[in-house]
């Protein structure tokens, strides 16, 4: 007698476990959460996103305003027209949870296949200079707004 509760108790737990499994991770799949520790995944993509590098962000002072200068590279083999987005400057030791650097701008009228073009725009940040992550501890997270997805 002892021996059948105890299956039944152990099978009892086993369903219990795989029917949370199961249905626990369906709703979240039905909810749209696919990392919640990693925002980057859930922004809608552009096409051009994936051609797109921004690299080498140096942060400087220009008339006591932070400024960066960066490069903008096409890895692409077609020009892009009408070429703009928004880069988001994350420190490479932040979590999660953690505030960007700061957030810039760039637009350009044209960027020709595998070229790379030198732009300097204004930082917003809440970071005073002295705070601010050596070039080699910022990663720079980009979000093409145009040219718009089709």
């Amino acid at each position: 007698m002892g021996l059948g509760f105890a299956v039944v108790f152990i099978a009892l737990g086993t369903g219990v476990y795989f029917g949370i499994q199961h249905f626990g991770a369906s709703a979240a799949q039905k909810a749209g959460i696919e990392n919640p520790a990693n925002p980057s995944k859930q922004k809608v993509m552009n096409p051009f996103q994936k051609y797109i590098e921004v690299v080498g962000v140096r942060t400087l002072s220009q008339n006591k305003q932070p400024v960066v200068r960066f490069v903008v590279v096409n890895h692409s083999s077609i020009e892009i027209a009408d070429l703009a987005g928004t880069v988001t400057l994350w420190a490479s030791t932040s979590h999660s949870e953690e505030d960007p650097v700061g957030t810039f701008r760039f637009a350009l009228p044209s960027l020709g296949p595998y070229e790379s073009k030198d732009l300097t725009s204004p930082l917003k940040t809440k970071m005073k200079m002295f705070e601010m992550p050596d070039w080699q501890n910022a990663n720079a997270e980009i979000q093409i707004t145009s040219p718009p997805a089709p």
